[in-house]
């Protein structure tokens, strides 16, 4: 990876540097697209780099939607990384337990599976004893799981920057080190785009910064209202082999569906809060469990989503409710003392829905974003599907539930 330099083109630039962008410059490299990425910091150092490494999929179903396709194909690009590119990023089709704790979250999750299965999904309703059996540290006092064979997982910087290293393969520039400060049109064309010892000429620019896409969006004069959530996570010291899935939990699955009133689109809130969250105006509405072990030994675990500002510091009540959690449903955990915590910030939009494709009345301006808090699982395809968006002119129709343009609004008074 280069530092910055001084002025330079390109005919693409990609702004941001975590899994989205970095998969977006290598599909725009590969077909042959000159690409430049410029990232702030080093590749993977914003919530690509901190989240759970969970890969969520339960396969393409009969008619594939936008959320198949992201999640679907995102486990096929991580599977080229590990196989067909040989870059180890710890990939691995571990399968996942979403645990059932009360009767209610077993009517809900029994229904939820029927649902799926109908369209065509690979989940499976399990009794205590079957999930107990692929996964013996459960406790005994699980009701159930439902059992995702096709959920994966992996580690996050290693494949983000996996991405990165095949974009530079196919002649892609990754620039670090480089904060965008401006970016401005120009008189014949196209945009510059100047960051930290940087002056960067290209015709299309793709914004793929996460949750600071409405920082950028300003600069243009745009509102993109994307909101900085952040998610924390714990972990313990490494143990030897414990947990074998990826390890969520009905309570939260159960709690989402029912605020959006079984939608799979949020509706707009009166507060403005975008869907999905554990706190409603500083308070706790629901738990949210999600984790795995590492390679490394080290079992992580996950789970609230709260408006915090741009704060990355991790908030120690809810790291031990957070814990509590993990306890009920793998005992042994409550053993293992707290190694380390962290925290990042997760791009959510109003409605819930990926931001993916050409932003309004600004020609070459490009978008995606908007992958809430499972942007490592989906960020690869939603790359993808924008680099093969711009690369062609014509977006796969599958892209119109992710159209910036139902949201996206230009700033008041510009």
């Amino acid at each position: 990876m280069e530092a910055g330099g001084h002025g330079m083109d390109a005919e693409i630039a990609v702004v941001g540097g975590g899994i989205a962008g970095a998969s977006t410059a290598f599909h725009l490299a590969a077909h042959g697209r000159r690409v430049t990425l410029v990232e702030r910091g080093e590749i993977a150092s914003g919530a690509s780099g901190v989240n759970a490494g969970a890969i969520d999929s339960i396969g393409w179903g009969h008619s594939p939607d936008l959320q198949a396709h992201l999640t679907a194909g995102s486990v096929e690009l991580f599977k080229q990384l590990q196989l067909d590119h040989d870059l180890d990023v710890e990939f691995r089709q571990s399968g996942a337990l979403q645990a059932i704790q009360t009767p209610e979250q077993y009517e809900f999750t029994r229904e939820r599976v029927a649902a799926l299965r109908a369209r065509g999904h690979e989940v499976v309703l399990l009794s205590a004893r079957e999930a107990r059996s692929l996964e013996p540290g459960m406790s005994a006092a699980v009701l159930g799981a439902m059992y995702s064979p096709l959920r994966s997982q992996a580690d996050p910087v290693r494949a983000t920057q996996a991405f990165a290293r095949l974009a530079e393969r196919e002649g892609a520039r990754i620039l670090t080190g480089c904060e965008v400060t401006a970016i401005e049109p120009r008189p014949a064309g196209g945009w510059v785009v100047r960051a930290t010892s940087l002056e960067l000429i290209a015709s299309d620019i793709v914004i793929a910064a996460g949750a600071w896409c409405q920082t950028l969006g300003a600069m243009l004069g745009l509102e993109i209202p994307i909101v900085a959530v952040r998610g924390q996570m714990w972990a313990t010291a490494s143990v030897s082999p414990r947990v074998f899935q990826t390890i969520s939990s009905a309570e939260s699955a159960m709690a989402f569906h029912h605020e959006r009133g079984g939608a799979a689109v949020a509706p707009e809130r009166d507060d403005g809060e975008p869907p999905d969250l554990t706190h409603r105006a500083g308070a706790r509405v629901t738990r949210h469990l999600y984790g795995r072990q590492r390679r490394n030994g080290e079992v992580i675990f996950g789970g609230d989503r709260q408006l915090a500002g741009w704060s990355t510091v991790p908030e120690p009540s809810g790291i031990e409710v957070n814990r509590r959690h993990a306890a009920e449903v793998l005992p042994f955990l409550a053993e293992l003392p707290t190694a380390r915590t962290w925290a990042g910030l997760m791009p959510f939009s109003p409605d819930g829905k990926p931001l993916i494709g050409r932003l309004p009345g600004r020609a070459g301006l490009w978008i995606a974003s908007g992958l809430a808090s499972s942007g490592f699982g989906r960020g690869p395809m939603a790359g993808k599907l924008l680099a093969d968006a711009l690369h062609t002119g014509a977006p796969a129709p599958v892209l119109a539930e992710a159209d910036p343009a139902r949201c996206v609004r230009e700033l008041a008074g510009r």
